[in-house]
């Protein structure tokens, strides 16, 4: 594998890896991984277990010099990777310093809803970190197992490609334009029949908590994590009536292997990052609480609709 484009950077880059073995995988990775640990750039690798015991296996004591996090449960809800990754800028970008990262938001065996959310993710790393800083990203992609058309999403997602014969532009790259379709897009239709909960300022908010949390429970939701998603879905509700709606509606679907609620209303949100900031301001609110105690959030906004749907699987 060609690896001449791993050369000092100072400015923000963010590319797709496919790779088709262990080997191909390691001929693009080890080498990136340890020129950035020459040049004394930090090194964090988000990638699930297969990879990271392949990469400190190769990397023998230089691993001890890498930053590894579990993505299977970083990314558990991918709303939560680019927190982790501002955190990791944080810590060292911000001074100017360039730094390195890997990460794999999908691999074979995700749900579809995760891969679909993994995509969204993808597509908002283009605008989540300014274009001066000087932070290496390499997503890797297994184009052996993964379906063709996660492969194709990726080309969208990402303005730069490698694999085993180097690098290339990708003539499908969307940037900020991905990203508003993808955000203003409709959340796939769920089978089954859904139960209701339509809400004002001044009726039924209340009662919002014990709907979720008891038929949460009924479906064998242990007493704890119902609690956690009833009070999500509450606060989720109560930030429709705090932006200005006059009315929304709750819905809950119990599913083979998931409870699922989603809260939608008539207001807007501008900002597909909302809920991914890790500042104080978005702390408060609704949507990073979710993030933070739900298995899966789903964000989607037009001028005139928000939906945000959450998953607990069970």
């Amino acid at each position: 594998m060609q690896t001449k484009g791993f050369q000092p950077h100072r400015t923000y880059r963010h590319e797709a890896f496919f790779w088709r073995n262990s080997e191909q995988f390691l001929a693009g990775a080890i080498p990136f991984i340890t020129a950035g640990l020459a040049a004394d750039e930090p090194v964090m690798v988000a990638a699930i277990s297969a990879r990271t015991d392949l990469l400190r296996d190769a990397l023998g004591k230089d691993a001890d010099s890498v930053h590894f996090v579990d993505m299977a449960e970083l990314g558990r809800n991918p709303a939560k990777i680019i927190p982790a990754w501002r955190e990791f800028l944080e810590e060292d970008a911000s001074v100017g310093r360039p730094v390195r990262g890997i990460g794999e938001p999908i691999w074979p065996g995700r749900r579809a809803e995760e891969i679909l959310e993994s995509q969204f993710h993808e597509a908002l790393l283009n605008i989540a970190v300014e274009p001066d800083t000087p932070f290496w990203l390499l997503c890797p992609y297994d184009t052996e197992r993964l379906p063709a058309a996660v492969i194709e999403e990726a080309h969208r997602s990402h303005p730069t490609l490698m694999d085993a014969t180097g690098y290339r532009g990708s003539s499908s790259y969307a940037g900020r334009t991905h990203v508003d379709v993808m955000f203003a897009s409709d959340l796939p239709e769920l089978t089954g029949p859904a139960e209701m909960l339509p809400f004002t300022k001044d009726r039924s908010m209340h009662g919002i908590s014990s709907f979720v949390a008891a038929r949460a429970h009924a479906a064998g939701v242990p007493a704890d994590e119902a609690a956690a998603l009833a009070v999500a879905v509450q606060e989720l509700a109560a930030s429709s009536i705090q932006r200005g709606a006059a009315r929304g509606v709750v819905r809950m679907w119990h599913q083979e292997h998931a409870i699922i609620c989603e809260v939608q209303d008539e207001t807007s949100i501008t900002d597909p990052l909302a809920g991914r900031r890790s500042t104080t301001r978005d702390q408060r609110n609704a949507l990073w609480a979710a993030n933070q105690v739900c298995d899966l959030v789903q964000f989607r906004s037009t001028p005139t609709q928000t939906t945000v749907r959450v998953h607990h699987w069970i």
